[in-house]
């Protein structure tokens, strides 16, 4: 495992770690940004409302199911390829629009979908469990596992048939969005990559023979829970022939992806974790 050398700072963060119908874009439906605010992130918010990106909300149909997503076009001239980004245990949040923004910034379509979207006791999303941090993970831990699936491969359908979209498209996860990341390179053939961060990989070696695409990894030093998972990754999809690359940050955290931008975080090694990481997930995508 290739590991980068940041200066080892302890930070404990315990997180726990996916056919369908698309729906045409003449049922597209503009709604208010989330107030999902169980993890403070306002300065995620001010970044996302400030962003000169086109934003949308978009409904996608999956049967009877219509799924909240926020989709976020890139300033470029050709077609492009676009990343599906599956949200943290904390629901779709603000930082995960403005890393949804980011990426449209670097050139991507980016859509991030609310897999909560119809489950709240409201009956919204995410945006039912203002800071509720409790119960916004205990109701993203009680997703139904098909039904997750069943949504991602809904929301991959539609952005893959967008008229700006080349036809490739990505997936990108964090925590239990990393660990939905993987599961969803199980089950999903056609999918260019999938951006592991974080989380962790399938148990069983029939789910790993089903993987059509390269892996790749991203881990903070800090995080024993989801590292200790990693060797037994490498050795089922070393075994099955396919390709998986994870690379470990020392010092950064669990979460070093979204901490590693927070003004008020503690850990400094999450901040660089988190450039580097961004620098590696760019240029892989550059090659897409």
């Amino acid at each position: 495992m290739r590991r980068s050398l940041i200066v080892p700072v302890v930070l404990l963060c315990v997180m726990v770690s996916t056919s369908a119908q698309q729906m045409s874009s003449d049922h597209h439906e503009h709604m208010a940004p989330l107030s999902f605010n169980a993890v403070e992130q306002d300065w995620a918010k001010q970044r996302v409302d400030k962003s000169p990106r086109h934003q949308e909300w978009v409904q996608v149909k999956n049967g009877s199911r219509t799924v909240n997503s926020f989709l976020v076009y890139p300033e470029v001239k050709n077609k492009a390829t676009a990343v599906v980004v599956i949200h943290e245990i904390f629901g779709l949040s603000d930082w995960i629009r403005s890393l949804t923004d980011q990426l449209a910034e670097a050139g991507y379509i980016a859509i991030a979908p609310d897999l909560l979207s119809g489950m709240g006791p409201k009956g919204g999303g995410s945006n039912d469990y203002v800071d509720d941090r409790s119960g916004v993970t205990q109701a993203v831990m009680k997703l139904p596992p098909d039904q997750v699936t069943a949504d991602l491969n809904a929301i991959a359908d539609y952005v893959s048939k967008l008229p700006a979209c080349n036809g490739k498209v990505v997936v990108g996860g964090f925590c239990w969005g990393g660990t939905q990341t993987f599961r969803f390179a199980t089950n999903r053939r056609n999918i260019k990559a999938a951006f592991v961060f974080y989380g962790t990989g399938p148990d069983t070696k029939e789910a790993v023979a089903k993987i059509n695409c390269p892996v790749y990894g991203f881990y903070g030093g800090n995080d024993s829970r989801v590292d200790a998972t990693i060797p037994k990754s490498q050795e089922m999809m070393k075994e099955a022939g396919k390709t998986y690359d994870p690379v470990t940050y020392q010092g950064a955290g669990h979460g070093f992806m979204r901490a590693g931008e927070d003004p008020t975080d503690t850990n400094p090694a999450n901040k660089p974790a988190r450039d580097q990481a961004w620098v590696r997930w760019k240029s892989i995508l550059q090659k897409i």
